[in-house]
């Protein structure tokens, strides 16, 4: 099967270019294999990383028509079948390849992961065991408190959630999906002493977990299902448990949030501005800051003068509240 290969390609700081490739193929083969031959066989100068070939080292990251993957994981079987269908059957599909987002570009499909690995940094993302001054023996863990480790000990940090990061992209001091994953694993593992010191560092604004815009990319492409957004959300549930609406507008957004739904079903959107913004009336800059919006939705006809409560209002509260007390039994 003859399958043309779209690679963008560029120097550092040039205007990238297109080339194409056109390569019999297996429906087996990976993509890193059909780049391999590529530069083997018709341009020895095309560059990329690679190494393990079996989804271990996570060096091959690159973009395939669109989005993040490893290359050594991804089929062509498997890319095909995601093409929209083509009009014309005489026509060989196209795969585009491109470099990550979010990274300076070095070299055709390589990387600069220089900031990738200053934001890893930031999280310190190894255990702290100063305060337990056993310099004679390890540190041991039962297999149920090492089995909790196991999901996001599985990231290969090939930077695939880091590509695809909206958050990242806006904010450059949002430190990314890579770094909170292993930050949630240093908060659960047992051996670490530095918890409530590592919340407050991760309880930064623009830094830390509430910079995530949740948009699930970093879940959708992560390669070894690591699921950074979840790891994420389980490092604020922590902060939250320890912080009341007052600490910050982050917090207060969230709380404000899951108070509606549990009142109305919904939100009542008519609350939810002035309750967050101005924390019950505490700041009143924040509170006159809705005023052009407020003025902007009454000419425009879209400010909501009453709110109708879910009918299922009573089931929502009932849910939230076995959540919030932990009570599974109300769930199954």
């Amino acid at each position: 099967m003859k399958v043309i290969f779209k690679i963008i390609r560029q120097q550092q700081n040039s205007t990238p270019r297109v080339e194409s490739y056109t390569l019999d193929v297996a429906v087996g083969n990976t993509i890193l294999d059909c780049l391999n031959r590529i530069k083997w066989e018709q341009d020895g100068s095309l560059t990329f990383r690679k190494n393990c070939r079996n989804t271990i080292c996570g060096s091959c990251g690159m973009k395939v028509n669109g989005r993040a993957i490893l290359a050594c994981q991804h089929n062509i079987g498997s890319e095909i079948a995601r093409l929209p269908s083509s009009n014309n059957p005489d026509q060989p599909p196209e795969i585009i390849i491109s470099p990550m987002g979010n990274f300076p570009v070095i070299k055709d499909l390589v990387v600069d992961m220089s900031k990738f690995w200053d934001d890893l940094e930031i999280v310190e993302p190894y255990v702290s065991s100063k305060a337990r001054q056993i310099p004679e023996r390890e540190f041991l863990q039962t297999p149920q408190e090492r089995s909790q480790l196991d999901q996001v000990g599985n990231c290969v940090l090939c930077g695939a959630c880091y590509s695809e990061c909206n958050a990242k992209e806006v904010n450059p001091e949002f430190v990314g999906p890579h770094a909170l994953a292993k930050a949630q694993r240093m908060i659960t593992d047992s051996r670490d002493t530095q918890t409530e010191e590592r919340l407050e560092k991760y309880n930064e604004v623009a830094t830390g977990v509430w910079g995530c815009t949740r948009c699930y990319m970093c879940n959708e492409v992560c390669p070894m299902e690591v699921a950074p957004m979840d790891q994420i959300s389980k490092i604020k549930q922590q902060i939250l448990q320890r912080k009341d609406e007052n600490a910050s507008r982050a917090i207060r957004h969230r709380k404000t949030l899951i108070n509606l739904v549990k009142e109305g079903g919904w939100v009542d959107e008519r609350k939810f501005g002035i309750i967050l913004m101005s924390n019950k009336f505490k700041d009143i800059k924040g509170l006159s800051s809705l005023l052009p919006l407020g003025l902007r939705m009454l000419s425009a006809g879209k400010f909501p003068f009453k709110f109708e409560p879910s009918q299922g209002t009573k089931e929502v509260k009932a849910i939230i509240e076995a959540v919030q007390n932990e009570d599974t039994t109300l769930l199954r």
